[in-house]
């Protein structure tokens, strides 16, 4: 195909019409315009294209299909809610991949020969790839993969109502955490039953800071991430979006934890309400594809004083009752106590085994032991910064 036909192309896209708006293809179709003749605006029109395919590789037959299997459309959004997908559509799709397995081959000689220009112009690979097998095997496992935003990152947070992507995420995996073997095992399990669409638990988190409550359920997404699980983050203020936030999701074949970090409340705090209400599984608030894991250093979330004991409420029982409550709405509590002594030098142990550090043990121990106790204690965390320290003074 010359220059115009390929243009054609484009512009009579269908289903996969959004994937014109990627800045890869913008530049490509700016291209695919310029007048016949214009050798400077071809070829300022071809380097602004490579620019713009180097951001994501050199080779463009793999760009190309990437954007199109994280592009969300009408026909993988009919797959992801098991509606049935017309003949028509079918037929539709079937042809624009192949029109893309074409467009994924073209070479820079046939883009820029209309500009008659034999000096050096930048190159990119190109390489024969099944466009219309790949693609349908990723709508055959969209509970593996997801689509649209979802497919292209594992951890996400709200920012002004909208959920966005978390693009450098925390990397920890479960090989990097050390003890509490028993407490992450039970938020493990309970993650695999929501895997395996089996019932699971809201989960609550609780116990002293430092002790790996948060690092266990992103080590978790971690290792679960090639299995269709994703984060999503909100704080304590952003509660009341959870409603909408479970509706966005709701319908998506992946599966998802809505993380809350360091959960806690003052007695005349008003926005347990809307965690209260999921919880419990409101109307607004139901979804067999998602958990709430909430971490917390409170055990019962409510950060109570004795003025809150006091003053003329008749049913202020009642009133701290339900606060005090609330975590027992969580169907699963796992408690990180803070580690005894011999657990906490476990840890310094196996830490400095990984970080090959071969200081003489006990020499390692009695540091270890002063360090926490010139700190904030014994804890995982504490651990960490001791090892740390000691790796910056080899």
């Amino acid at each position: 195909m010359n220059r115009k036909e390929l243009c054609y192309g484009l512009n009579s896209l269908v289903v996969f019409r959004g994937v014109r708006k990627h800045p890869v293809i913008q530049a490509l179709e700016k291209l695919l315009t310029a007048p016949e003749g214009d050798a400077l605006g071809i070829i300022r029109d071809y380097a602004e294209f490579v620019s713009n395919l180097y951001a994501y590789g050199e080779n463009w037959s793999e760009c190309l299909l990437a954007i199109l299997l994280q592009d969300e459309n009408p026909y993988i959004i009919r797959h992801a809610q098991k509606k049935e997908v017309s003949r028509l559509m079918e037929e539709c799709v079937r042809q624009e991949l192949r029109f893309f397995r074409t467009l994924s081959l073209v070479t820079t000689k046939e883009l820029t020969e209309d500009a008659g220009y034999e000096g050096y112009l930048p190159r990119y690979e190109v390489r024969e790839m099944d466009f219309l097998g790949a693609y349908l095997s990723r709508v055959a496992n969209l509970d593996r993969y997801g689509y649209g935003l979802y497919s292209q990152y594992t951890m996400f947070m709200v920012q002004d109502g909208e959920v966005v992507p978390v693009r450098y995420p925390d990397e920890t995996k479960l090989s990097d955490l050390i003890g509490y073997e028993r407490e992450r095992g039970e938020v493990i399990a309970n993650t695999e039953a929501l895997l395996c669409g089996k019932p699971a638990q809201n989960a609550l988190l609780t116990g002293d800071a430092g002790t790996g409550k948060s690092s266990t359920i992103k080590a978790i997404v971690n290792a679960y991430a090639n299995r269709g699980l994703r984060l999503i983050e909100v704080n304590k203020e952003q509660l009341r979006d959870i409603p909408r936030i479970i509706d966005s999701i709701s319908r998506n074949p992946l599966k998802f934890i809505l993380f809350i970090d360091d959960l806690s409340f003052s007695s005349d705090d008003d926005c347990f309400g809307a965690l209260k209400a999921t919880l419990e599984g409101s109307v607004a608030a139901r979804a067999n594809n998602l958990v709430i894991y909430a971490t917390s250093n409170r055990r019962h979330l409510i950060r109570e004083q004795f003025s809150d004991r006091e003053g003329d409420d008749i049913h202020r029982n009642d009133t701290m009752q339900q606060l005090l409550s609330l975590s027992a709405r969580f169907g699963l509590k796992v408690t990180f106590s803070r580690p005894e002594k011999k657990d906490y030098l476990y840890i310094v142990r196996e830490l400095a085994k990984a970080h090959n550090i071969t200081m003489d043990e006990q020499q390692l121990e009695s540091r270890a032991e002063v360090f926490a106790m010139a700190g904030s204690g014994r804890s995982p965390r504490t651990a960490k910064q001791f090892i740390e320290t000691v790796k910056n003074e080899l």
